[in-house]
């Protein structure tokens, strides 16, 4: 069963920034709707298997359920600690090395995430991710909760940029919310996420 994580700080922890009232909505709505949708699919997914009933459209209708569902799981719950109240400023250390090394510079990644998450087309996120086949950190675009992100690739930095994350506050204004997440980052998680990706390693 997988189960809806408690957030890392108290819903206002984030204002001015993210406002109390989206936070709650966010986590406890948003994030929950995903966390319900996965157990409800596979309890399908279990049915239709004890039933012999794996052939056809019925099983890709619910692979792509639990795809869906267990994306936005996943991308939440990494966003939630991506981010602090004592957050922002810049990285240090191997983290700051490595995107010297992939992007060139602090400031062009910082601008290369931004566009990607302000021209993700519909809903979606923007991703810093560890591309490990490449040992490379790469900015990726995600669409709803999948889809043109390298397989294998670990999400370790995620901007969400679905509607429900800022439209209360920002209205359609996205690109200020987004300046404001930058303001928000905790960079010791995203170092630790790093260095947990880079441990895993991959099979080439």
């Amino acid at each position: 069963m997988y189960t809806l994580p408690d957030l890392p700080y108290d819903y206002a922890a984030l204002e001015p920034a993210m406002s109390g009232h989206i936070m709650e909505l966010h986590h406890d709505k948003h994030h929950a709707t995903y966390v319900k949708g996965c157990n409800d699919t596979l309890e399908q997914i279990a049915q239709a298997r004890d039933a012999g009933q794996l052939a056809g459209a019925g099983l890709v209708g619910l692979e792509k359920t639990l795809a869906f569902n267990l994306s936005g799981h996943v991308l939440h719950s990494i966003f939630w600690k991506n981010l602090s109240p004592d957050g922002g400023d810049r990285p240090v250390g191997e983290l700051a090395s490595a995107i010297d090394e992939h992007f060139g510079s602090f400031d062009a990644f910082k601008t290369q995430l931004t566009n990607a998450t302000q021209t993700v087309q519909g809903s979606g996120w923007g991703v810093l991710a560890w591309e490990p086949l490449g040992q490379r950190l790469v900015v990726t675009q995600v669409y709803d909760h999948q889809g043109n992100v390298g397989v294998g690739a670990t999400p370790i930095l995620v901007f969400d940029s679905w509607e429900h994350a800022y439209y209360l506050q920002y209205k359609n204004v996205k690109p200020d919310y987004v300046a404001k997440l930058w303001d928000l980052i905790n960079w010791d998680d995203v170092s630790a996420r790093l260095a947990a990706a880079k441990a895993s390693g991959v099979a080439s």
